[in-house]
């Protein structure tokens, strides 16, 4: 039998492979033209806000993006007064991102500490908000008496003691400064400067909107009661720093086992000198009484003022209504019922403008401005 004919047919050929798309990863595609530019401003801000609170900037922390925008939503505004939106912030993030991608690194603001605050600010939008200024109820310096005796009277050892100097400073200077929280909070060492006959002299590096104005130095003068006076709280703490920046535990414990009894003025004494100027003025405690390197965050001052509020017998409504702008608040309020010199405040305060003063004034109830009294009939 002859062999078949071999088929005329093609021979099949396999199926082709898929190609490759093409197509790259949306992380790599570069931003369009204004988004660009966007991203450029934004990124300026943040890399400006890193350097003036000291925190790296790339790359970044989650937690620095989470407090970058934090500060931004409770304190800041556009320059049209506004807060600033959620869109605002979510952008923000996205430029940091961004920015990370193009450097090679892991972008910061997919972290869920990032994610938490945002969906926490978008609970709570911030341009929905009034004013710090006028939610916050301020402490006036009655409270402040108050809420010192408190404090100090409930030093039970060396431990408690350390944290009652740290906040003592803290209220004080933050009050009589009218300092912001976020002014505490990025304060350090070499920030400060003395002099016996003036008082301290403070330079708050924290970057402010271009409508604020604010004055970059604030004089802290001593007063006449020295349980309530500025210089005399700072050089009580500073003590503490240079002992715990210089031998650690042992020096702190040394310093306060036996404390000398605060019963007269020592801001006139030589201060001592921190081995370490740029490290924070305000720093976390732990409960054993170790301090920590790194700053006292801005919620935590609010919740300081509000336990020793609440500690000092103040109703829970009233402690509510308590922050860390209740101190510079206070400074106002308190300055402008007394009578002061209204340009003299807003030298201290940093304002350009008389409106914004008249905020932190109660509103006068109608017997107490009633004008039929003061006409004459």
């Amino acid at each position: 039998m002859s062999s078949p004919e071999p088929s005329s047919a093609p021979a099949p050929t396999s199926s082709p492979r898929p190609t490759r798309s093409l197509t790259p990863h949306p992380s790599s595609v570069p931003p369009a033209g204004n988004t660009q530019r966007a991203y450029s401003a934004d990124w300026d801000r943040f890399e400006q806000w890193c350097h003036h609170t000291h925190r790296r900037a790339l790359p970044a922390e989650p937690d620095t993006i989470a407090t970058y925008l934090d500060d931004a939503a409770t304190h800041n505004t556009t320059r049209h007064g506004r807060r600033y939106s959620h869109a605002t912030l979510t952008r923000w993030v996205a430029a940091i991102n961004h920015i990370h991608r193009r450097a090679g690194y892991a972008p910061p603001g997919t972290d869920p500490r990032v994610k938490t605050t945002l969906a926490a600010l978008r609970s709570n939008p911030p341009h929905s908000s009034p004013p710090q200024s006028r939610r916050t109820a301020p402490l006036l310096v009655e409270d402040l008496t108050t809420i010192l005796t408190a404090t100090r009277a409930t030093c039970t050892g060396w431990a408690s003691h350390v944290t009652e100097r740290r906040d003592s400073a803290v209220l004080l200077i933050g009050f009589a400064g009218a300092l912001r929280r976020s002014d505490l909070e990025t304060l350090r060492v070499n920030d400060v400067t003395t002099d016996h006959t003036t008082g301290l002299r403070i330079h708050t590096p924290h970057p402010t909107q271009p409508h604020d104005g604010r004055t970059p130095t604030v004089l802290l003068p001593p007063t006449d009661n020295h349980e309530t006076c500025p210089p005399c709280a700072y050089a009580r703490w500073l003590h503490v720093i240079k002992a715990w920046d210089s031998t650690g535990r042992p020096g702190v414990i040394r310093l306060l086992r036996r404390p000398t009894p605060f019963d007269a003025h020592i801001c006139h004494r030589p201060l001592p000198k921190p081995p370490h100027p740029h490290a924070p003025v305000f720093r976390p405690i732990r409960k054993n009484g170790n301090l920590t390197t790194t700053a006292l965050s801005g919620s935590a001052i609010q919740a300081m003022i509000r336990r020793r509020a609440h500690a000092a017998g103040y109703d829970n409504d009233i402690v509510a209504h308590l922050g860390g702008h209740s101190l510079r608040a206070g400074f106002i309020a308190q300055a402008l019922r007394n009578g002061a010199d209204v340009h003299a405040i807003m030298q201290q305060t940093g304002h350009i403008s008389t409106a914004m003063l008249n905020t932190y004034l109660p509103t006068p109830s109608p017997e107490s401005t009633n004008a039929v009294t003061e006409i004459g009939l």
